[in-house]
């Protein structure tokens, strides 16, 4: 490239004046970019105050929505097994109920086979039953049969059966099984 000198005072004046105000123009613009810089990163700071202001209650909804989802999710589960136990409990007292027929049946028969029995007879055998069931069959038998097949009974045996009577007769006993 050819370079041309010029020796003109004057113009070398305007070379200097030219270069010394584009370096001027220039110093305030970066200056400015600096400033501009420090401007966009504190609006940045609060547009992302804005934005998450903006947004919390959609987040907060979204939350709650999903709380809600779940929350149900466990409401129906809680219904499943709610309606399992209900079913079982109705198996449950199903079979309680043909227990106790069966039971009643057998205790009414079990009762009049005794009430049929001889007392020296009858004793030997209540005397080998548990002694709250045995208790339950003289209980109903009648009185004199009772006392009867209780004088032929051991006593120690006799005294339990006749304990067990007598607490099934209590007032203050509690009626609730367990």
């Amino acid at each position: 490239m050819m370079e041309i000198k010029i020796n003109n005072p004057l113009s070398n004046g305007l070379v200097r004046f030219a270069a010394v105000a584009s370096l001027l123009f220039l110093l305030p613009a970066a200056g400015a970019e600096s400033q501009q810089n420090v401007v966009s990163e504190l609006s940045t700071q609060d547009e992302i105050q804005k934005f998450c202001t903006n947004i919390a209650d959609a987040a907060r909804d979204q939350r709650y929505l999903m709380q809600k989802q779940e929350l149900e999710k466990l409401q129906a589960d809680v219904n499943e097994r709610i309606s399992v136990l209900e079913d079982r409990k109705a198996e449950y007292e199903d079979w309680l109920a043909r227990r106790e027929h069966f039971l009643n049946q057998a205790k009414s028969n079990l009762v009049d086979i005794y009430k049929t029995m001889k007392a020296d007879a009858a004793a030997p055998q209540l005397e080998k039953m548990h002694v709250e069931i045995a208790a339950a069959i003289i209980m109903q038998l009648p009185p004199r049969q009772s006392g009867l097949i209780l004088s032929e009974m051991d006593a120690q045996k006799a005294a339990l059966v006749a304990g067990i009577m007598s607490q099934a007769t209590d007032k203050n006993t509690s009626k609730d099984p367990s």
